[in-house]
């Protein structure tokens, strides 16, 4: 796949999650088969190993397994993806950045350094050997609100200036006042935003999500994203209505129960029943039990009928 400029990372991207067995392996069949399921939903594109996807969990030889399997589906379906080479060591997120090349993908996603948070001039030497080592493909910045450190408009406009091969970021958004000071910063990053705030994003200038609502279904969530372009006030109506049950329904397992994003994830994933990955997370993170999403269900179903057609 040719690397992908900034203006061609677009719209809802779905993400894979490991299906995990009960000892702790990675069930690859069902990989394979949540994969396939992806590519025929028709999303904008795939991307691998982001939070959701346990990439903080997985030895070198799955991290490889993973994403040949990933890589040759993808490649074969002309399905853009993109792949995450984070790791919390920037030595072994730039060899796998390295061996990640090979596989030809749109762009790969890292994170900064999180043992110890980067100040701006090691942030971006660890961003400029990266680019190097990645070239010609591109550089997504993945900067979630639980970085050690989040980064602000005018931060990612000081990365982009240094590293010209950045080509997006996805971050939470924010208020008014947050897009328009990253439209002043970086006015030619993709702007990607969380799922569950697409609209109100595009309304204001973001680009797309690697969503969260994706999770929940990802043709839903690809048809929402489309109607964003058609019907921008009912795709708002829509999001209101997404947010009222992650308030009500999901976010009290974080707020409430301590369980981890990527828990949830795969709750919404077994709510929309759309793949048979599982809840469960790799040792030692907790998982929220599959009958959870039994009971959930036809709630979601109710105030989200669109996701059940």
């Amino acid at each position: 796949m040719n690397p992908l400029r900034s203006d061609q990372i677009r719209g809802n991207w779905a993400a894979p999650v490991l299906p995990i067995n009960a000892d702790d392996s990675i069930d690859y069949a069902r990989l394979s088969g949540e994969i396939d399921t992806l590519i025929a939903m028709g999303v904008d594109g795939i991307y691998s190993n982001g939070t959701t996807a346990e990439f903080y969990n997985q030895t070198e030889d799955e991290f490889d397994a993973i994403h040949r399997l990933f890589a040759e589906k993808c490649a074969a379906a002309g399905m853009p993806f993109q792949i995450g080479a984070s790791h919390m060591s920037p030595a072994i997120s730039l060899a796998r950045l390295r061996r990640a090349v090979a596989l030809q993908p749109g762009a790969i996603q890292v994170i900064l350094p999180d043992w110890f948070p980067p100040s701006d001039s090691e942030a971006i030497a660890f961003l400029q050997r990266m680019a190097r080592a990645a070239a010609p493909v591109g550089l997504v910045l993945y900067n979630p609100p639980h970085a050690k450190r989040v980064l602000s408009p005018e931060d990612i406009g000081r990365l982009k200036d240094a590293v010209p091969e950045l080509v997006g970021v996805k971050v939470a958004g924010g208020d008014a006042d947050w897009y328009a000071r990253m439209k002043r910063a970086a006015p030619d990053l993709s702007l990607f935003v969380a799922g569950h705030t697409l609209a109100t994003g595009t309304r204001h200038g973001a680009h797309g999500a690697y969503s969260n609502v994706a999770c929940l279904h990802p043709r839903a969530a690809q048809r929402w994203t489309g109607q964003m372009r058609a019907d921008l006030a009912a795709a708002l109506e829509l999001e209101t209505r997404i947010q009222a049950f992650m308030r009500a329904h999901i976010h009290p397992f974080i707020s409430e129960q301590g369980y981890s994003n990527q828990a949830v994830d795969k709750l919404l994933i077994a709510i929309g029943g759309w793949s048979d990955v599982g809840t469960r997370l790799r040792w030692p993170y907790r998982w929220i039990p599959p009958e959870e999403a039994d009971r959930l269900r036809p709630v979601a179903r109710d105030m989200l009928p669109e996701f059940f057609d």
